[in-house]
């Protein structure tokens, strides 16, 4: 599978370097650092799970991480240490290409800095031009996806927003499980609220979605 995957995202223009078990996969992602990491969970040696665990200690490198199909608890881990989306086994090469072009744009999509380049949200200030999230002056560590999640819920600030508009608006997925959501929402919270059991920002909307709220200072862009 890994040969199939390697020769499409090789057509597809891209450079892709195996790794036949999980240790040397570790090792050539902390050195070569690359712009992306696609991650299948079971691997000889060290599994997907440690690795991204691994990987997220040290870089926000986007991480699509790759389960067997029904294995609903390895997703939801996955993405609970850090992985930005994920597929189910069997996918189509010609899908997670398309997985891979999506986040790559979104990394890469950089405008230079603008005077309207700025969120705000109370203490919280969200800088897109430079994709850098601080809380009261201190800079918070945040994937592709968890800066993309929360740009997109404060520009909706007020609003209850759906988990299927999240997902097609920050995953560009029609369709996929809720989890992705859920989880990428907690991630969230436990970076900006001060009590994330008792959000004051970022509200669950029980059964319909989530809604940011903001404090009396509003967001500005």
């Amino acid at each position: 599978m890994a040969q199939v995957v390697s020769g499409y995202l090789q057509r597809s223009g891209y450079t892709p370097v195996l790794a036949p078990d999980g240790a040397t996969g570790l090792e050539l992602a902390r050195r070569m650092a690359p712009d992306l990491v696609v991650l299948d969970v079971m691997l000889p040696g060290l599994d997907g799970i440690q690795i991204c665990r691994e990987l997220r200690a040290a870089s926000q490198v986007p991480i699509i991480m790759v389960t067997s199909l029904g294995q609903e608890e390895d997703r939801v881990r996955g993405l609970e240490v850090g992985a930005d989306d994920y597929l189910t086994k069997p996918f189509s090469p010609r899908e997670l290409v398309l997985r891979v072009r999506s986040v790559l744009r979104r990394t890469n999509a950089m405008p230079p800095v603008r005077s309207d380049g700025m969120l705000r949200a109370g203490d919280l200030v969200v800088d897109r031009s430079a994709r850098v999230v601080s809380k009261a002056g201190r800079e918070l560590a945040m994937t592709v996806k968890e800066f993309e999640l929360l740009v997109y819920l404060i520009r909706n600030a007020g609003r209850v927003v759906r988990r299927d508009e999240l997902m097609r608006e920050v995953w560009s997925h029609d369709f996929g499980d809720a989890s992705t959501v859920t989880v990428h929402v907690r991630r969230v919270r436990e970076k900006i609220e001060d009590n994330p059991s008792r959000p004051m920002l970022l509200k669950t909307v029980w059964g319909v979605g989530y809604r940011f709220d903001l404090p009396e200072a509003g967001a500005h862009g």
